[in-house]
């Protein structure tokens, strides 16, 4: 699926003006809040961004990996919370249940999702299993033609917002083949949430943990309606995740390496601006060489996965998505660590961007999946190969 050349071209501009102003402007008042507003939210609805991933036949804009990519890299440009606010309606959220789901289940929730009526978070980490999700403690039991549902999910995007969750539990024995993927309501009786987490950075995201006591879910929610498959759902919906992730580290890049720009060209040291240094120049070049190469990583990768079989892996595109993942997030740290370095001792300060950025991009080296995760999948497809 893909959106026409024109059609894109146009989504993709009025994105743009969105995010220069809208976005930037409003970037202050989410870092004092803790909070999207709510008027940006209706916006965001209203220009269909909580569906850009799913297809028109489900009420959504029906991007490419490649158009989502670009997208991505605009919105990488702005406070990372505004993305967060519809991230896991485009990506791991829905992406299971439109890989995977029945088409009952496709037609039930993709298009509430598409429009935003819907929040929808994705449920698998938990207090004694992140990196080895195959070791998930959350159990459904089976009762007549339904499942009770106990355990606990940290971490989990969006939840404080979410009217669904997707929401992996064991169904059967150890390791992968004994988890199943269901689709839970948010307000089903027995979920309770955790108190918001306080986050080195990332204001105006919320996450928290799940908690299930008991709750009693039907079997017909289980993805696709089969047990014993929602690892393997889990799996196909992170590699797309992961190339969302490194635009977005790109597009993040982008930004600071600007803010960064301006800030040697107005800033004077010995009678000159600071950019005129060929020390500054070094760190700038060495951003933007990374940054390009990174792009290029992405660009790659997402047309390869936008050439195979729509919802079904391959371990070669899979690798590519994890080399790319591992590459950009880390290529994002150092950069944002230069941006400080050459703000100085401004860099440091609220008061500019960098320092928000900084705080910011340490959480892309960690979730949906770590470098080192990335380090395990591309060295062992190497050694498959």
């Amino acid at each position: 699926m893909a959106l026409d050349a024109e059609s894109f071209s146009l989504l993709r501009a009025s994105v743009q003006r969105f995010i220069d102003e809208r976005l930037k402007p409003a970037e202050d008042t989410l870092e004092e809040i803790d909070d999207v507003p709510a008027d940006i939210v209706a916006d965001m609805k209203e220009m269909g961004l909580f569906g850009i991933s799913i297809p028109e036949e489900y009420g959504g804009i029906g991007l490419s990996m490649s158009q989502e990519c670009d997208v991505v890299y605009d919105l990488g440009h702005t406070a990372f919370a505004f993305r967060s606010v519809f991230g896991t309606n485009v990506g791991i959220g829905s992406q299971g249940i439109l890989m995977d789901g029945t088409e009952e289940q496709k037609q039930n929730y993709l298009p509430k999702i598409a429009s935003g009526e819907l929040v929808i978070s994705f449920a698998l980490t938990e207090p004694n299993a992140g990196s080895d999700a195959a070791s998930l403690q959350t159990r459904a039991e089976p009762d007549g033609d339904h499942y009770i549902i106990n355990g606990t999910k940290r971490f989990i995007t969006n939840a404080p917002r979410a009217g669904a969750f997707t929401l992996m539990a064991r169904t059967g024995g150890q390791g992968a083949s004994g988890i199943s993927s269901f689709i839970i309501p948010a307000d089903t009786p027995g979920i309770s949430l955790g108190k918001p987490d306080k986050k080195m950075g990332q204001r105006g995201t919320k996450t928290c943990d799940v908690v299930l006591e008991n709750v009693r879910v039907p079997a017909a929610n289980i993805i696709g309606g089969v047990p014993g498959v929602g690892f393997k759902t889990a799996m196909k919906v992170l590699d797309r995740g992961r190339l969302h992730i490194s635009a977005l580290a790109c597009g993040m890049a982008h930004r600071l390496i600007t803010d960064a720009v301006e800030y040697a060209k107005e800033r004077k040291q010995f009678g000159k601006p600071i950019g005129d240094f060929q020390l500054i120049q070094a760190m700038l070049a060495d951003s933007q060489a990374e940054l390009y190469a990174g792009l290029s990583m992405v660009r790659d990768c997402a047309q390869r996965y936008d050439a195979k079989p729509a919802g079904k892996s391959d371990p070669e595109v899979s690798m590519l998505a994890s080399c790319t993942k591992m590459f950009c997030t880390e290529m994002v740290g150092r950069v944002a660590d230069r941006a400080v370095q050459i703000h100085g001792g401004a860099g440091y300060i609220a008061e500019y961007k960098a320092e928000r950025f900084y705080r910011d991009v340490r959480l892309l080296r960690l979730y949906e999946g770590t470098t080192q995760i990335q380090q395990l999948i591309i060295a062992k497809q190497l050694l498959r190969d």
